[in-house]
């Protein structure tokens, strides 16, 4: 009853004073406010249902901030080329959470449930393609109709003798892995049948299966550290080839999954407090405390970028640092929520010009002192791993000379693509995994 008596409260309040609904804003920089609903945390009232919301994940303010402040920690010979283009790159920092409105192949990309894992996670592949081939699963259909699956976490005869092992990881590295980045499931049923004369498994004449396919039980969980060293790979070669318009995108793209990784709720199944009664806990640390007081006092100096000797080992250790804190960042809310008055704890507020409640600016304030300023670092730290990973990709492309390269002209296909990742983005519906962030 509090929730529908509260809620026609503040409704009433925006037909009375809509004027003061219009003029309320965060205090954040005008170039850099996301163009999405509020994020709505628990403990008493909300305006409008969790599936409703668009996610705001480090805020599109704290990504285009990140990608920013990255430029300007280059050295010279990387920032006549990037300084140009530091809008183009701020801008498009959040072109990876549009996509996810697009495509349900993207939200994976953004995320890893480590406590799917473990801890500990002394059997965790760091690889991409072990992970894949652990957590992946291959069936064949037969005449019958009757399915079959082969070599997966599920098949639990271990059909796969020890000295067939390194000829299935060859088989599954030319006929699997591609696959995955294409979003085909089918397996050409002739090439698996081959693999499987080939090791003596069925007689050339017999033909157990007539169609096959493969089952990926990785992207359930997240993605994001394996995800991380493939783009890696491709900035390199893409500075490599001194391809202009590549490395802007994908510096872009990187410069956001990296931020990302540096989110505690980015690495835990418990990505919204929807485990423990604190929904609405991911954009309050995220977006509604940066939005409010980054400008009001963080350090953003973090010196210059440093060569990456090994990127698989450096981003892992960012989403397993940040996982580290996904206990206190709940813990510390929870308690907070039980001491500070109930009625200062949300707030009307107006955002995309639609009343909402929000996180109060004096409660946002109490939860950043008990954090300690984690949320500052963290958001440091994002920024020196984004221009740590621009440098080495660079570096280990032979440090090309960046001077002559042009600002890229988007083509009007790319011009159009643009246009409907944002038509897709304002009608609100995420693709694959849902979230309320």
């Amino acid at each position: 009853m509090k929730k529908i008596i509260f809620a026609l409260i503040v409704a009433a309040m925006g037909i009375i004073f809509p004027a003061a609904f219009r003029t309320m804003h965060h205090t954040s920089c005008a170039n850099e406010q996301p163009n999405h609903s509020s994020f709505i945390i628990p403990h008493s009232s909300s305006l409008i249902p969790h599936s409703s919301l668009k996610p705001p994940i480090w805020g599109f303010f704290a990504h285009k901030r990140i990608n920013r402040l990255a430029v300007l920690t280059l050295p010279p010979e990387m920032m006549v080329f990037f300084k140009p283009n530091i809008d183009w790159l701020s801008d498009h920092a959040v072109d990876p959470d549009m996509r996810r409105y697009a495509t349900k192949n993207e939200a994976p990309r953004h995320y890893i449930d480590l406590d799917n894992y473990g801890p500990p996670f002394n059997n965790l592949p760091l690889g991409w393609t072990d992970a894949l081939l652990q957590h992946s699963e291959i069936f064949g259909i037969t005449e019958q109709g009757d399915t079959l699956g082969f070599f997966g976490p599920n098949d639990t005869g271990n059909t796969m003798p020890d000295d067939k092992k390194q000829a299935y990881r060859r088989f599954f590295i030319r006929q699997i892995l591609p696959l995955y980045f294409t979003a085909q499931e089918t397996v050409n049923v002739d090439s698996l049948l081959a693999f499987f004369s080939e090791q003596g498994c069925t007689a050339d004449d017999t033909r157990p299966f007539v169609s096959g396919f493969y089952r990926d039980y990785l992207s359930e969980h997240g993605i994001l550290p394996w995800h991380l060293q493939s783009m890696q790979r491709r900035l390199t070669d893409a500075f490599r080839a001194r391809d202009a318009k590549r490395i802007l995108r994908l510096c872009a793209d990187m410069g956001h999954y990296i931020g990302d990784a540096h989110v505690p709720f980015h690495t835990t199944s418990n990505y919204n407090g929807q485990k423990t009664e604190q929904h609405g806990i991911h954009g309050f640390w995220e977006s509604r405390i940066p939005e409010i007081f980054a400008d009001e006092g963080y350090d953003y100096f973090v010196g210059k970028p440093e060569y990456v000797p090994d990127p698989q080992a450096f981003f892992w250790q960012a989403v397993f640092d940040s996982n580290s804190m996904v206990d206190s960042v709940l813990g510390m809310e929870k308690a907070l929520s039980k001491s500070f008055p109930t009625d200062r704890q949300m707030c009307p507020d107006v955002r995309n010009g639609k009343p909402v409640l929000a996180p109060c600016r004096d409660y946002s304030a109490a939860y950043q002192d008990v954090l300690q300023g984690m949320i500052e670092r963290r958001m440091r730290a994002a920024i020196h791993a984004v221009s740590c990973a621009w440098y080495t990709a660079w570096v280990d492309a032979g440090q090309p000379d960046l001077s002559n390269m042009n600002a890229p002209v988007a083509t009007e296909a790319e011009i159009k693509e643009e246009e409907e990742l944002k038509k897709n983005y304002q009608q609100g519906k995420i693709l694959g995994r849902p979230e309320d962030h």
